[in-house]
């Protein structure tokens, strides 16, 4: 049996930690939330967690707000959500680091902040359980 590597990701942005993976909220989050919330002030940097490819960089509908997603080898994707403004576009190759947006407070949300989302063949998984100890380091700003 081949084990897929585990993909290990750094920080996309600096910031405080205000909401974790499946904590529940009555009113936000009833089933659970789905990544984690990360609270800066707006226009701060966000960088991708992993080189991969853009699979969408889009404004959102649904909550998300301005929303970037990343396809990552092994099935794994990296959700960005609440954007102010993104700088990459769907089929752009991305580095480990690389900016790719700032943050904001679009679609459904209390104050900028990142919604960063992990998903392994379209599972939510908890970011924590793959962020590396070391924040932002060598982040390309």
């Amino acid at each position: 049996m081949v084990v897929a590597p585990r993909l290990n990701v750094m920080w996309p942005t600096l910031g405080v930690i205000t909401t974790y993976f499946g904590e529940v909220d009555p009113h936000l989050s009833p089933r659970g939330h789905a990544g984690l919330d990360i609270a800066a002030p707006q226009g701060t940097a966000i960088v991708a967690a992993n080189e991969g490819e853009v699979l969408k960089a889009y404004w959102n509908n649904d909550g998300y707000g301005g929303l970037v997603i990343i396809g990552h080898p092994s099935g794994y994707e990296t959700w960005y959500a609440h954007l102010s403004s993104f700088s990459v576009e769907k089929g752009q190759q991305v580095k480990r680091g690389q900016k790719i947006g700032l943050m904001g407070s679009t679609g459904f949300s209390t104050g900028p902040h990142l919604h960063f989302e992990l998903r392994e063949d379209g599972q939510l998984r908890d970011p924590l359980e793959f962020l590396s100890e070391a924040r932002l380091q060598n982040a390309n700003w």
